[in-house]
């Protein structure tokens, strides 16, 4: 048996459903990699890599190419956000990242790449229907997953607030999808979510005005 074979084998039955080892352990993965980007520790990037290339296996056995290519997204980004965080860590008395809210700019910058992205994206998905079954929730997801880790990149507080936005249409898909673990693991992402959100809210307030306004 192949590796690719082994990951896309059944680990266990949950619900009634068949839970496979991969999306099982590149969940498991990505939620250790959120823990550390709520410790702002910069090894958040390099397990978020390992996660989606795990993950990647797990979306083209569930026959789901948006989610494929999410990950995809997500191994590029997790690139990105290495070299950020690399480049910003000293902003921080304790050598992690400083973090901050957004500018108004930049939150409108966000905001506006995500709509139009999504609208792209699923108009994409639409026209060819092999690509996704579900094309304007997996735009959706796909967008909101390449803005929360852009926002999270750049060390803004705004980052919790898209993976909020992101779990409310991910957990139900999950599990519609077949992928068990993934909906379980969207379930505790939501509570890390909601303490990594007020942790860095917290500690935007001694950074804030310091790094307000600061270069990209």
């Amino acid at each position: 048996m192949s590796i690719l074979d082994w990951l896309n084998s059944e680990a266990f039955h949950v619900f009634g459903q068949e839970v496979i080892w991969s999306d099982m352990a590149g969940n498991s993965i990505g939620l250790a990699a959120l823990a550390l980007g709520w410790w702002r520790s910069i090894w958040t990037w390099p397990v978020q890599f390992l996660s989606g290339l795990i993950l990647v296996s797990a979306y083209a056995w569930a026959d789901l190419p948006g989610g494929v290519g999410k990950q995809l997204l997500v191994i590029g980004v997790a690139l990105w956000g290495w070299r950020q965080w690399q480049r910003g860590r000293q902003q921080a008395q304790d050598g992690t990242i400083a973090v901050r809210f957004a500018s108004w700019k930049e939150r409108g910058l966000l905001v506006a790449g995500a709509v139009a992205g999504t609208l792209a994206v699923g108009g994409i998905f639409s026209a060819f229907p092999t690509l996704s079954w579900s094309p304007w929730a997996d735009a959706y997801i796909f967008v909101g997953t390449l803005v929360a880790m852009i926002a999270q990149a750049r060390g803004l507080v705004e980052f919790w607030f898209a993976w909020l936005l992101v779990d409310l249409v991910g957990v139900p898909l999950a599990f519609h999808s077949g992928l068990a673990f993934s909906g379980l693991v969207y379930v505790i992402y939501l509570a890390l979510v909601l303490w990594g959100m007020r942790d860095w809210w917290q500690r935007s307030r001694a950074t804030a005005p310091v790094l307000e306004g600061a270069p990209a």
